[in-house]
């Protein structure tokens, strides 16, 4: 298992907007990584390094939005005013993870401005809306060139913060947070609040920055 990229709901500003803010506080350029049409959402990318990147996400005023359950979280976050909708960890087989959370995956396709399309399977995103702590989780189709961690990258994951449990959290990935963040550093708080991903803490041509 590996955190994989962390989703971040554009607010009322939209996504360009947020995509410039997030630009202006990391010093980097972000890159338009297209539609997902069969989640009714489009999103623009900050690659990370070590094989990860941010996921800045706007919903569609399409009828896919409405129905599948990613752009039901997306609308809902947004709704809200926007900021950190979830985290994500990628695995090479979805199977065990399938038949312990007894949930089948998704094949989600994303296309590329010139193009190209990006496949991979999910599951858990209905543990996310339920429990927005909760990771979902992806399996990569696509060959390794063509994902968003192939890119260059300027940007580290260094820390996120998530208010809720620990041991939550580690009942469903079924293993110990440690074997899953390695170099990025989780912390658990407010266990009794409202739940989900308070901040992202990365490495940057503009130092350390809290987002």
């Amino acid at each position: 298992m590996h955190i994989d990229h962390v989703v971040y709901a554009a607010g009322p500003i939209g996504l360009r907007a947020e995509a410039d803010r997030f630009e202006d506080l990391l010093g980097v350029k972000s890159i338009d990584g297209g539609l997902h049409p069969r989640f009714g959402t489009r999103m623009r990318l900050i690659p990370m390094a070590d094989a990860r990147y941010i996921e800045i996400v706007e919903v569609l005023d399409h009828p896919a939005a409405d129905k599948a359950p990613y752009g039901q979280a997306v609308r809902a976050r947004s709704e809200l005013g926007g900021g950190w909708l979830g985290w994500v960890v990628s695995v090479e087989d979805l199977t065990e993870l399938e038949q312990r959370l007894q949930r089948k995956s998704t094949r989600g396709t994303r296309h590329f401005p010139d193009g190209r399309a990006l496949e991979w399977d999910q599951v858990g995103i209905k543990g996310l809306i339920a429990d927005p702590q909760l990771p979902y989780f992806i399996s990569w189709v696509s060959e390794p060139s063509v994902l968003p961690s192939a890119l260059p990258a300027e940007v580290r994951l260094l820390e996120l913060d998530i208010a809720g449990s620990r041991q939550r959290v580690e009942q469903w990935l079924g293993v110990s947070v440690d074997d899953v963040s390695v170099t990025v550093s989780l912390k658990f708080e407010s266990p009794s609040g409202y739940p989900g991903v308070i901040a992202v803490t990365v490495d940057s041509p503009k130092g350390k920055v809290r987002i």
